[in-house]
């Protein structure tokens, strides 16, 4: 009573039993996971010292507000155009600390002067670029 199709009796059998094998490396590759030491992930974090006392001086905010027909606002002052408005980038840029600018972009204005005012802010070396309102667009 062999296991092959076509195998006679008295013939004997050629195929190798994987069953203990296939036993032992399961034992092996338990064994292995169990040996390997636990990997700990680390973050170096430059934590600030005891010494480093908090600035008390509050940043100065730049509100930009979009409105729904590309008119751009300067703290509530209308901009006449992109040169200006890169002149206004280039000399707060220069200031230390560098302000806060706030962007109000309206909910109905095309994302061309939104990208465009992004950036001239970037180019010209502002770093703290947010937007606000954004609840309006849920």
């Amino acid at each position: 009573m062999s296991m092959g199709a076509g195998s006679v009796d008295d013939e004997p059998m050629m195929e190798m039993n994987m069953t203990p094998l296939i036993d032992v490396l399961l034992v092996l590759l338990v064994m292995f996971i169990i040996t390997i030491p636990v990997m700990t992930h680390a973050v170096k974090l430059d934590m600030p010292r005891a010494t480093n006392a908090p600035s008390l001086v509050l940043p100065v905010v730049i509100n930009l507000e979009i409105d729904f027909d590309g008119t751009i606002l300067w703290n509530g002052t209308p901009v006449p155009d992109l040169d200006t408005l890169d002149a206004y980038f280039r000399r707060e840029a220069r200031n230390d600390p560098q302000p806060e600018l706030h962007i109000w972009p309206s909910k109905r204005v095309d994302y061309g002067v939104v990208a465009k005012v992004l950036a001239g802010a970037q180019r010209n070396g502002l770093l703290k670029i947010g937007f606000v309102g954004n609840e309006q667009f849920m």
